[in-house]
């Protein structure tokens, strides 16, 4: 039988909070500390790595999208985004719909399944748009995640409110967490998982890739 390891519990952990349960006891520091990490690396789960020269191709690629008339634009960002992750080895799906709902893709990140919501529009994504995500997400399996891309970010109320409402099963990336990962300073599918591991532990949807990679979110 394989140990026990701290990311078995931290794992245990974000399924409970999902469900709007804790046990104090398995978030305790010392407890944590005890456990044995396992072996796998973040970030290269995927056995993908992307050199420098293709990030900067996908990041002139971004910069690009922003000339485009807002409709052809929010097409082709969808499209960019499913290059992206199958760039990454992510398995993406594109847009697909179901019995009243739109959802923009999804793609596969180690064991688990995220579903894809997109947005670019000129004003960051209000608390109305924001909750009506994760909705969609808690219609589907209990084991699905979901991420949130919106280029122009989220709004400051809109997220202090989500915040209070629900036990989070999204994570939020905006236009400056794309353009970081895109740069060579931070690995996608590393700002993916730390997203994940923090909203896990805090229950925060979005916090930016700077304030997670130098540890101050």
């Amino acid at each position: 039988m394989s140990p026990l390891t701290r990311e078995h519990v931290e794992r245990l952990n974000e399924i409970l909070l999902r469900v709007g349960y804790k046990i104090p006891e398995l978030h305790e520091a010392a407890f944590l500390s005890s456990l044995l990490k396992s072996s796998a690396k973040p970030g290269k789960s995927t056995g993908h790595t992307v050199n420098s020269q293709t990030l900067t191709t996908f990041h002139d690629r971004l910069l690009k999208l922003s000339t485009l008339d807002p409709q052809a634009r929010g097409y082709t960002f969808e499209a960019f985004l499913s290059h992206l992750f199958q760039t990454y080895g992510l398995a993406p799906r594109g847009a697909f719909r179901l019995t009243g709902e739109q959802i923009d893709g999804s793609f596969n990140l180690g064991n688990e399944t995220y579903l894809l919501e997109v947005k670019w529009q000129n004003a960051p994504v209000a608390a109305n748009e924001l909750d009506a995500f994760p909705k969609k997400v808690e219609r589907k399996a209990q084991w699905s995640r979901g991420l949130f891309i919106s280029y122009s970010g989220f709004s400051k109320d809109g997220l202090e409110a989500f915040a209070m409402g629900h036990c989070t099963c999204i994570i939020c990336m905006d236009g400056l967490d794309l353009s970081e990962s895109l740069s060579g300073k931070f690995d996608l599918v590393q700002v993916v998982t730390a997203k994940a591991r923090r909203a896990a532990e805090t229950n925060r949807a979005f916090v930016s890739v700077r304030q997670l990679m130098t540890q101050k979110g």
